[in-house]
């Protein structure tokens, strides 16, 4: 795959980190950097960082881009299930949000048999693992089939590196993470989220395999979805057309999400024991536009790439200046 001139500015062009001195309370995520306001709102930046196994891996033309605007869509399509942290979008990479106190577990719903992760359901069942997550799967399941029912799985929030840890519904109550109450609103809101997203995807030749919510609480105590939301870092889409053949040839789905890179990866090394290879410019793109092209599978709309030559910092900054004259 030759690489254009532009595609090599754009590698060149992106945003790596959003820490900007002027603002207050910066924040660090794996992909997302935020600063939280005295007024109770927080500003989240999404930048261009590729994550997976835990790391930081490269830095992805367009990618914050495509995370922000994917999830913009799905917020605004879920408006009417549950409240949202979203307050507003000011920039292709910016959303302004209501601060909220976020419950300290990650909630996973799957569908089908897969995944590479350590907390991956296909790895504990490649394992000869059968009770997962509290659930108690059957013999002779193959990987990437369609589980006998649909799962929710949740796990801690792995920080500053740490790895997520599998949970069940037992374990939660046990460690008080949060109260029974809680749990049985966000069980109907995760599984009516993930419903409505398998809907939306399939009308797009979409199957919507599994994606993770995180929820946090409100000044007045009303749960909410926070983070993000059904974006290709945090679910998993394959191509509905093309999926029964293939799963009946034993070959991959043909994906629109992270597990790209997360496969290319495990080609060449064990990415928990080993050190990850230096990603070629190549895959970088090729990654770039598997992301731009879920993005307008999923909306339907046509991704309006920036002026590569026009530096996203120097955007993104003008862009917060804008709304936050006060800081600059």
């Amino acid at each position: 795959m030759a690489i254009s001139p532009q595609q090599k500015t754009a590698l060149r062009n992106t945003l790596v980190d959003a820490d900007f001195s002027e603002l207050p309370n910066y924040q660090r995520g794996k992909v997302r950097d935020s600063f939280v306001l005295d007024d109770g709102r927080r500003i989240i930046v999404s930048t261009d960082r590729q994550s997976a196994f835990d790391q930081i891996l490269a830095s992805v033309p367009f990618k914050g881009q495509v995370l922000n605007q994917t999830a913009q869509f799905w917020f605004n399509a879920l408006a009417d299930v549950c409240d949202s942290h979203v307050l507003k979008y000011i920039d292709p990479n910016i959303v302004i949000v209501r601060d909220l106190e976020m419950l300290p577990i990650e909630i996973v719903v799957r569908d089908y048999l897969t995944g590479s992760t350590n907390t991956s359901i296909w790895t504990m069942y490649r394992e000869g693992v059968r009770d997962v997550y509290g659930y108690r799967l059957p013999d002779g399941l193959l990987k990437n089939e369609k589980l006998p029912e649909t799962l929710l799985t949740p796990t801690t929030k792995g920080e500053n590196g740490e790895h997520d840890i599998p949970l069940t519904k037992k374990e939660i109550f046990e460690r008080a993470l949060i109260t029974p109450r809680q749990w049985d609103e966000l069980e109907v809101m995760a599984f009516t989220l993930f419903d409505r997203g398998k809907k939306i995807a399939l009308k797009n030749n979409l199957i919507l395999v599994d994606t993770k919510y995180e929820f946090g609480l409100t000044r007045g105590g009303r749960i909410a979805l926070a983070d993000e939301v059904h974006t290709p870092d945090s679910s998993r889409y394959w191509d509905s057309r093309t999926y029964f053949s293939r799963f009946l040839q034993g070959y991959e789905p043909v994906s629109l999400d992270k597990e790209f890179l997360r496969l290319w990866i495990y080609q060449r090394c064990d990415p928990y024991n080993e050190k990850i290879p230096e990603i070629p410019s190549e895959v970088l793109i090729e990654f770039s536009e598997r992301y731009i092209s879920l993005f307008e599978t999923v909306t339907g709309k046509s991704f309006k790439k920036p002026d590569v030559n026009i530096s996203v910092r120097d955007r993104v900054r003008q862009s917060l200046k804008n709304s936050f004259p006060q800081y600059f």
